[in-house]
C-alpha cells in the first residue's frame, strides 16, 4: 500500500512539474506472471523509473514501449504472453496499459487580461498544457495558482527560447494592437495548429493589408488566422469572449485529432 501511495504522490509531483513522463499498468493477468494486477511503473522523459512491474524482460519491454509514448504521445494497451512473445518461464500472459502523464496539446496565451484571465479558468480542465505570457511587471501579482504555466517576459524571449510544433494552440489577447501584431509576427511563420487573434472585421483587414503589403505573409497564408477570434456566439465582455475562444479551441482540437487518429 505504501508503495501505491508513493506512486500516486509521484504523479501529482509530475504533472505539477509538467514533465513528460508514462504510467504502465497491468490491468490483466493470467497464470504465472511477476505481478498482480494494479502493479505500477512511471517511465520519466531521462529514462528514470519508480516502481515495478516484476522487473526483468517484460519490466525492459514495457519501458521500451514508454519511451516510444513519450514521443509518440499515444496511450497503448500491449498483451504478452511471457513465454512465447518474451521467453519468460512464467508461462502466463499480462496485459499491460500505458498512458501518457502528461497532454499532447499546448495552449499559448498571449496577454495576462481580463480575458486571459477568464481563459485560463476555462480552458484548464482541458487537454491542454496551457500557458499564460505576459511582458508587465507585476501583472500575475493577484492570480491564484492553477493548471497553468505563467511566464512574465518579454515576447521576443519567449519566441527565442521555446518550441511552437504542430499541436500548439496559440490565443492573442495582448494588451494592444501593437504588441498582437508582435506576436502575430512571431508566430504567423510556425506550423502551429491554431493561430486567434482579438479584434473587430477591421481591425482583421488592416493587419491582413499591412502584413501582406510589407511582405510578412501571403494572402493565402494570412488565411489561417482566426480573427475575430473564437465562436461567432455575440459574447459580451470578457467572460463571454473567454467561452467563445475556449470552444473555438475545442472545436479546433477535436478537428485535428480526427485527421491524425
Amino acid at each position: 500500500m505504501k508503495q501505491m501511495e508513493n506512486i500516486y504522490d509521484k504523479i501529482a509531483e509530475i504533472r505539477k512539474s509538467r514533465r513528460k513522463a508514462v504510467l504502465c499498468t497491468v490491468v490483466s493477468t493470467k497464470g504465472s506472471v511477476p505481478r498482480k494486477i494494479g502493479a505500477k511503473i512511471i517511465v520519466m522523459d531521462d529514462s528514470k523509473i519508480f516502481g515495478t512491474i516484476g522487473g526483468g524482460t517484460l519490466e525492459k519491454n514495457v519501458i521500451e514501449k514508454a519511451v516510444e509514448t513519450i514521443t509518440s504521445s499515444k496511450a497503448e494497451l500491449i498483451s504478452y504472453n511471457l513465454t512465447k512473445d518474451l521467453g519468460m518461464a512464467c508461462g502466463g500472459s499480462v496485459e499491460i496499459f500505458i498512458e501518457p502523464l502528461f497532454n499532447r496539446y499546448k495552449l499559448l496565451i498571449f496577454g495576462a487580461g481580463h480575458i486571459g484571465k477568464a481563459l485560463t479558468k476555462y480552458s484548464e480542465n482541458l487537454e491542454f498544457d496551457s500557458y499564460i505570457i505576459d511582458e508587465r511587471e507585476n501583472i500575475f501579482d493577484d492570480w491564484q495558482e492553477g493548471r497553468y504555466t505563467k511566464l512574465n517576459i518579454p515576447i521576443a524571449d519567449y519566441f527565442a527560447q521555446y518550441k511552437i510544433d504542430e499541436f500548439t494552440f496559440i490565443v492573442i489577447v495582448t494588451k494592444g494592437h501593437d504588441t498582437d501584431r508582435e506576436v502575430l509576427k512571431g508566430c504567423i511563420k510556425s506550423n502551429a495548429a491554431y493561430i486567434g487573434l482579438i479584434g473587430s472585421k477591421r481591425k482583421a483587414l488592416e493587419i491582413r493589408k499591412e502584413f501582406v503589403s510589407n511582405g510578412i505573409v501571403t494572402d493565402a497564408e494570412f488565411d489561417r488566422i482566426d480573427v475575430p477570434i473564437g465562436l461567432e456566439i455575440k459574447a459580451e465582455g470578457p467572460e463571454e469572449i473567454a467561452i467563445s475562444i475556449t470552444a473555438k479551441l475545442v472545436f479546433e482540437k477535436n478537428k485535428l485529432i480526427e485527421t491524425i487518429e
